[in-house]
């Protein structure tokens, strides 16, 4: 909590901690991230942290969108076995590392980080964090998916193996580096269901979370 001075009255200024939004795909993490950075002046990382990482690590943002937030079973399988040679570099141990110190970095200001299991990076650093899971069953997510996936032309039954696959995929790679299930209530501040919560109702809700 700062203190700022205004000729004889003394105003009292919240200090912000940082927020991390986790999300199952197409739950309107980055929709959020925006509209919370848009309200409390602070901002955000989303594809941003990608152009961050890579300027920092060496890795290209190519890389870094495809290992730096998904893995697929068969490629944890592989990543653990390769791992057990000692001359083997994982490039999504390597990319994890290098997103890990960005977001300790992005984290000495007050900002919205989206993803990169940038929750327990900051758990893990005794720093403190606001951490919000949103989700909504795979109805709820078709319209944006269609809107993601914009430029694929895919059938309503493609979006739905899409939306599967991807949330397998981040589920898979937050396993992988915390050792906890993502979507587990009880490792975020508040879950919020997009589907039966509309997406403004949360947005709303959340500021005045913040705001208090």
């Amino acid at each position: 909590m700062e203190i700022l001075q205004e000729g004889n009255i003394k105003i009292m200024e919240k200090k912000l901690p940082v927020i991390t939004i986790s999300r199952e795909y197409a739950a309107y993490g980055r929709t959020i991230a925006a509209g919370l950075s848009e309200h409390l002046g602070i901002p955000y990382y989303d594809k941003d942290f990608v152009k961050e990482t890579a300027k920092s690590s060496g890795y290209s943002e190519e890389d870094i969108l495809k290992e730096g937030e998904s893995m697929s079973r068969s490629s944890k399988f592989m990543n653990a076995l390769l791992n057990n040679a000692s001359s083997y570099a994982s490039s999504y141990d390597g990319i994890y590392k290098a997103q890990k110190e960005v977001i300790l970095e992005l984290a000495k200001q007050p900002c919205i980080i989206v993803g990169r299991c940038a929750d327990h990076v900051l758990r893990e650093a005794g720093i403190e964090s606001f951490d919000i899971f949103l989700y909504a069953d795979t109805e709820a997510r078709l319209e944006r998916a269609k809107q993601l996936e914009g430029n694929q032309g895919l059938s309503e039954s493609e979006l739905r193996k899409v939306i599967s696959k991807k949330d397998q995929h981040r589920s898979t790679y937050y396993k992988t580096y915390t050792k906890k299930d993502m979507g587990y209530y009880k490792n975020y501040n508040i879950c919020l269901d997009v589907g039966r919560i509309r997406v403004e109702n949360c947005l709303k809700l959340l500021c005045e979370i913040l705001d208090q």
